[in-house]
């Protein structure tokens, strides 16, 4: 190569292009993002983020090009964890102080047994499509098994969603395409449930909250289904309103909760039967992204529009404002708020906006 390079210099300016490109081409191939780790940030809390949870008094965020943060003190400084992966992350939750999962692109479900520093890989894609072949094969419906071999052919580019565990072993992720996994082993095994449930356009699910034997999702055109046995079974149920639900709460016993598509939300008090909406005070009709009960049993939403609000009856009433688009939210102790976005972590008062919390 330094025999070309000289002859580059001494004889044509076409032979620096022929030299770049053999350079290009004997390159290392790119690693795909699935095995690739993350890379390593000088500012990593201005990532761009998508889910936060607690591990104790630890808060773990998730975000883009698998970058997972964490910080001792509410916010105000922030340590990258080490993860072997470079996929978009988008959910993350913690069991206990220590031990805790993460989903996103690529069917990608992560384990961390040390507060969220270090991560290892628990699932990808191709395992995922896999699973939900040999759980439709094993239901003998056509349909059923017609999707799951799409998945398989496609590899390892479903996202999961959103994730829940009720303890360390018994645990759902749910994702595109109606990608919905159960673990009773903390993570080790894995079942498909796509083929049991009243999903059969397999839309995206892009929700899942439990509260106790109660599982409620929801997911793209609609799409809610809801279990009372703490997910043997499921049910669709009906609401008033036919875009995307892309967040949802069970605050309180025979509550339900779900918003979305252009600042539609909805609340149920007799376990779905009917559906009462919403008034968003002050806000735009802007889809909400990110919502969360508090440990008082507050309810609070945001919304693309960087509206941040709290539920009060039949109505939302604004508590924050200004803020980017919001793709993730925590209330923290002494009425502060932890809001994600596209731009990073962000701390703020509730009572920005000169609402009472």
């Amino acid at each position: 190569m330094n025999t070309i390079a000289r002859s580059c210099r001494r004889y044509s300016p076409w032979a620096l292009v022929l030299l770049s490109w053999m350079q290009v081409a004997t390159a290392a191939p790119v690693v795909p993002a699935l095995i690739r780790p993350a890379l390593m940030v000088k500012v990593p809390e201005k990532s761009a983020l998508m889910g936060v949870t607690r591990a104790g008094n630890r808060l773990v965020a998730v975000g883009e090009r698998g970058v997972i943060v964490y910080s001792d003190d509410q916010g105000k400084r922030w340590t990258q964890g080490k993860v072997p992966t470079s996929v978009g992350l988008t959910a993350v939750q913690f069991v206990d102080a220590q031990t805790g999962w993460a989903v996103g692109h690529g069917g990608t479900v992560l384990l961390s047994r040390d507060g969220g520093a270090t991560w290892a890989v628990q699932l990808d894609g191709h395992r995922a499509a896999k699973l939900a072949l040999d759980a439709a094969q094993a239901s003998g419906k056509d349909e059923a098994i017609a999707e799951a071999e799409r998945l398989v052919a496609d590899g390892a580019d479903k996202p999961f969603f959103d994730l829940h565990f009720s303890d360390a072993r018994n645990g759902l992720v749910v994702g595109a395409y109606n990608l919905v996994l159960r673990t009773a082993d903390g993570g080790q095994t894995w079942t498909s449930l796509s083929h049991q449930l009243p999903n059969p356009r397999a839309l995206h699910v892009y929700k899942v909250c439990v509260r106790g034997q109660e599982v409620l999702m929801a997911g793209e055109q609609g799409l809610v289904m809801h279990s009372s046995d703490a997910g043997a079974s499921f049910r669709s149920v009906e609401l008033p309103y036919e875009g995307s639900y892309f967040t949802a709460e069970l605050p309180g016993p025979g509550e339900m909760i779900v918003a979305g598509m252009r600042g539609n939300a909805f609340i149920s008090r007799d376990a779905g039967t009917t559906w009462e909406a919403l008034a968003v005070k002050g806000g735009a009709a802007s889809s909400f992204q990110a919502s969360h009960v508090d440990q008082r049993g507050r309810t609070w939403l945001a919304n693309q529009a960087g509206g941040l609000f709290r539920l009060d009856g039949d109505q939302l009433l604004p508590v924050g404002k200004n803020l980017p688009p919001v793709t993730g939210l925590l209330v923290l102790q002494d009425e502060l708020a932890l809001t994600l976005s596209m731009t990073g972590a962000r701390v703020l008062p509730l009572n920005v906006a000169g609402g009472k919390p």
